[in-house]
């Protein structure tokens, strides 16, 4: 086959690209790829294969370490200072069942389709090309984001550990720097660049090195919550520490519980990196599903009572943001700081495990975007010694380091959390166009109908529950957007049939299931503020921008070259059906 001439081996070339623009993007943007060329062609582009090497006690592993690091010891204080108070309890619950819903979506997609990709490769084989780029953008920079304010909780918490009086000893300010830059933290960075390190080396070694650090920290866990119920005290469960501010178990209302949902529903990201393991994984129909789901089930309940020991021990208003269990047991006798020391040492390994996890999750998915070649292939790579994605790794790894260095705490949680419900959004969709539609075979447009009204009917309810007053015509109108939402899944499950069946695994109560993570997600994102949402359109903005001015161009000259061999749009190509058989391995 003769090569096709490069979009970017000249300007003129790239001018004519550019001038051709309209054209590729008709052509690429909703061009979807298969689970067969996912699971083979696509995947060869990165040289050698990873190991299968992991087991589902593995991924478990993976999933407690990468979640209960980042939520207790992250965005615990920050919820329940800021928005839901004593209720962070309940905001926990509701986020872990939000989790849930979506972990089940990721499963079936996992087990199908075992590669690194997890929701970048989930889009791109239903809605296309262009919105799985905006989804894995976003992802990425979500890792990335939370992976920085992690390492930065990290110092903190280490200054507890050591007993410094204030976290900004272990960090120097630069005073001509904008207030929430200006605090260098040289600690994150040397943690975030040493576990960079260990990711390159080995898959394997990380994850036993993962089990070590959470058995360790599940210990730590266990003791906190076991004293914070011994020094805990019930009132605080309804009484402010300043009678000035509201009190009661919904100080913020119940709006501030939700709003406290969306904030902490960044704790459960780390699921999300399990999935990008399955192309690692031993035995994927038997393995995932019980990492996956069983890790975000034990991570919930571990939430809720670490919330209730945060809350037994001090009023809302007295809790530290940055530091919220250690910095609990700093207040009153001083026969208890000794706990606030202990509890350091316990967070800082909590955080580590969370970091592992996730720069493990967010290399993969650079990988995979790598080989679909919208982004450079050179993140494709996997290197012959280690079987790891070396190159996504460490440049990742230097990128999250620089944001630590210098980014406060509270700008990176605000932007992260709006990215993640975006994602665990865009999944359930996928999941249901998945089931309902394969090209050829089946009309799509009753699924994106069905898709668009009950988003639109999620969207309606909680724009009534945020701005509409209490009243009885509020309630009469959250009712019938209710019934209407109900009734909108109902008809598609009577007159719409399921277009295939999962041959491992597959999310029950369909389509029940997803279209209930469908409306969490939304209502979820009605709970974040204007900033984030402003941070939000300005990223995905510039993540169009790219796809429009290298992505598209990037991509068509792969199929030009007959490196991307892609289906038809919106669904299945006949190649899929064909292959259906081999590209799930079977033990």
């Amino acid at each position: 086959m003769e090569t096709h001439f490069s979009s970017f081996s000249s300007g003129r070339a790239y001018l004519r690209a550019l001038a051709e623009t309209p054209s590729r993007l008709s052509r690429r943007a909703f061009s979807v790829s298969t689970s067969f060329q996912e699971t083979s062609r696509v995947r060869a582009r990165s040289g050698p294969n990873m190991k299968r090497s992991l087991r589902w006690y593995d991924l478990v592993g993976f999933g407690v370490g990468g979640m209960v690091g980042a939520g207790v010891f992250v965005t615990t204080g920050r919820a329940s200072r800021l928005y839901a108070g004593p209720s962070v309890i309940i905001s926990y619950a509701i986020a872990g069942l939000c989790a849930l819903l979506s972990s089940f979506c990721y499963t079936e997609f996992a087990v199908d389709m075992p590669v690194a990709g997890g929701a970048f490769s989930y889009i791109r084989v239903t809605f296309g090309e262009f919105l799985a780029f905006l989804t894995g953008a976003n992802l990425i920079i979500d890792y990335v984001l939370s992976n920085a304010a992690v390492a930065r909780s990290f110092t903190a918490y280490l200054s507890t550990a050591l007993g410094l009086f204030s976290h900004s000893q272990l960090r120097f300010t630069i005073n001509g720097l904008p207030k929430g830059y200006n605090e260098m933290d040289v600690i994150a960075v040397a943690v975030v660049l040493l576990l960079t390190l260990v990711i390159c080396y080995s898959t394997r070694e990380s994850s036993w090195l993962n089990i070590v650090l959470t058995a360790l920290h599940i210990l730590f866990i266990v003791f906190v919550i076991v004293m914070g119920f011994l020094r805990g005290e019930w009132q605080n469960f309804t009484e402010p520490g300043d009678p000035k501010n509201a009190g009661g178990f919904f100080p913020f209302g119940v709006t501030g519980m939700f709003n406290g949902a969306a904030m902490v529903y960044l704790s459960y990201i780390g699921y999300d990196a399990v999935s990008t393991m399955a192309e690692e994984v031993k035995n994927p129909a038997k393995d995932i599903p019980i990492g996956v789901s069983g890790s975000v089930i034990l991570v919930s309940f571990l939430y809720c009572l670490m919330a209730a020991s945060l809350s037994a021990l001090l009023p809302y208003d007295m809790i530290d943001p940055e530091a919220p269990f250690s910095g609990a047991f700093k207040e009153g006798s001083s026969s208890w700081r000794w706990v606030s020391n202990v509890i350091g040492v316990g967070a800082s390994f909590g955080i580590l495990t969370s970091l592992l996890v996730a720069m493990l999750g967010q290399a993969r998915y650079m990988c995979v975007i790598g080989r679909s070649c919208i982004a450079p292939s050179w993140f494709a790579r996997i290197h012959p010694g280690t079987s790891t994605p070396v190159n996504a790794s460490a440049f990742l790894g230097i990128f999250t380091a620089a944001i630590a260095l210098f980014t406060d705490l509270n700008i990176l949680l605000n932007f992260v959390s709006i990215g993640t419900l975006f994602v665990f959004y865009m999944v359930a969709n996928a999941l249901i166009f998945r089931r309902y539609v394969t090209l050829g075979t089946t009309n799509p447009w009753p699924t994106l109908c069905f898709l668009f009204a009950f988003s639109f009917a999620s969207l309606i309810f909680t724009l009534l529950w945020q701005l509409a007053p209490f009243g009885k015509p509020k309630a009469i109108m959250l009712g019938a957007c209710g019934v209407v939402a109900i009734g909108v899944v109902q008809l598609f499950h009577f007159m719409v049939p399921q277009a295939r069946k999962p041959e491992f695994w597959g999310v029950p109560l369909m389509p029940w299931t997803p279209s209930i993570s469908i409306f969490l997600n939304i209502f979820l994102l009605g709970s974040l503020d204007r900033p984030s949402y402003v941070r939000f359109g300005f990223f995905s903005a510039l993540v169009v921008l790219v796809y429009v001015l290298y992505s598209v161009h990037s991509s068509f000259d792969a199929e030009e070259d007959g490196i991307l061999v892609l289906g038809q749009k919106y669904g299945q190509s006949s190649e899929e059906s064909f292959q259906r058989g081999d590209h799930t391995p079977k033990v």
